[in-house]
């Protein structure tokens, strides 16, 4: 555990040290959002926040490889490094964009590339759990299934990404659930506790902690592509790298699927409120006779500001939507006890309540705008 407690503070400092240097880049080569009728921030708002954060996951990877717990094992240095590949890859594709506004298919070529460095490097979901069984996918299907979470997850991320301060912290949250989880089940189970998700998710919840002290609302920089698309990769090889290195027999004996299924299920739980926003998104489009790439100011996040949430009220209740979501599913599977279901039952009706409560009309044009990546046509530029 200290050594992961040091990865973590590695990777949040050097987030919060690079994130200054990026930010002066970005101001002296015009790397800049922009007002736009769509969007809820007021003044144009540097970008780059996506390079600090590569740097801080660079340099959190490099320590755990010298480290004499994490070091010592030659398929967490594998899979560290491919995804720091994959991690590279997609983050310049966001640097281009946060720059030059790319079209939506570039962007998604250039995930599919990412992608595809981490599957030919060996990092791919291996195995799907079944009531009876456990089925071994052929090579076809776990490289198609493995390149379908890492687009999902990706983009949404980047369609959540539209408050100061959200995308971050909700995948912080989500990433400390999930290491939670994978770190206690190897100590419970008497499994090895150096796993390649353990350290992505520390890692992960790192860079997201150090970022936010310079995303906090008011925002000083965004994220921007770079970072969206980099911490959602990120989110999909955690569950894709620990399938790999588990094996789920070793958990339960066969007929109980659940303790094999959540290493899955927690990513997807981590990244309920962006799934459910991706989902929401092109269904509504669709409806509409729209195309799914057009941008809209009709997220989760701009309802509740619509509803007369503060920018920061927002913010917390989608926080404590993913919480609920991926810490309640934590709990309920560590702490095999009634009352936690009953907690986050309650926990339930508490953020339900919030979320509809009568709120006093405010200002739609409140807080900051960071990605969207595959949420606008060519002509147009990130959506909020």
């Amino acid at each position: 555990m200290r050594e992961y407690l040091l990865v973590l503070l590695v990777a949040a400092g050097t987030t919060y040290l690079l994130a200054g240097l990026c930010r002066s880049i970005a101001l002296r080569t015009g790397a800049m959002a922009k007002v736009r009728s769509r969007d809820v921030h007021t003044q144009p708002i540097p970008y780059y926040g996506g390079v600090a954060m590569l740097g801080g996951l660079a340099m959190a990877f490099l320590l755990a490889l010298q480290l004499p717990f994490l070091g010592r094992y030659a398929a967490v240095a594998h899979d560290a490094t491919a995804v720091l590949l994959a991690g590279v890859i997609i983050c310049f594709v966001g640097v281009l964009d946060d720059k030059y506004d790319m079209p939506w298919w570039v962007k998604l070529g250039g995930q599919g590339v990412s992608a595809g460095v981490a599957v030919l490097m060996g990092v791919r979901i291996y195995w799907i759990p079944l009531p009876d069984r456990i089925v071994s996918l052929d090579d076809t299907t776990s490289i198609l299934l493995t390149l379908l979470i890492i687009a999902v997850c990706v983009n949404a991320v980047n369609f959540v990404d539209g408050l100061d301060g959200l995308a971050a912290g909700i995948v912080a949250i989500g990433s400390g659930a999930f290491f939670s989880y994978t770190y206690v089940l190897a100590y419970e189970q008497e499994l090895v506790r150096a796993t390649t998700a353990s350290l992505i998710t520390v890692a992960t919840c790192g860079i997201c902690l150090g970022f936010l002290f310079h995303n906090w609302h008011p925002a000083k920089m965004f994220m921007g592509d770079s970072g969206s698309m980099l911490i959602g990769l990120l989110m999909a090889m955690s569950a894709i790298s620990y399938s790999g290195q588990l094996d789920p027999s070793a958990l339960s004996p066969v007929g109980d699927v659940v303790p094999a299924l959540l290493p899955i299920l927690l990513p997807v739980a981590a990244l309920a409120l962006p799934l459910i926003d991706l989902v929401l998104a092109w269904v509504r489009r669709a409806w509409n006779g729209q195309s799914p790439f057009a941008a809209d100011k009709l997220h989760l996040h701009h309802r509740l500001l619509a509803r007369g949430h503060s920018h920061w009220g927002a913010v917390l209740l989608m926080y404590a939507w993913a919480a609920v979501f991926s810490v309640g599913l934590v709990a309920i599977a560590l702490i095999h006890q009634s009352t936690v279901a009953w907690v986050v039952a309650l926990a339930v009706v508490v953020a339900v309540g919030l979320t509809i409560m009568p709120v006093r009309t405010a200002p739609a044009a409140i807080g900051g705008r960071e990605a969207d990546v595959i949420d606008q046509p060519a002509h147009v530029g990130d959506d909020g």
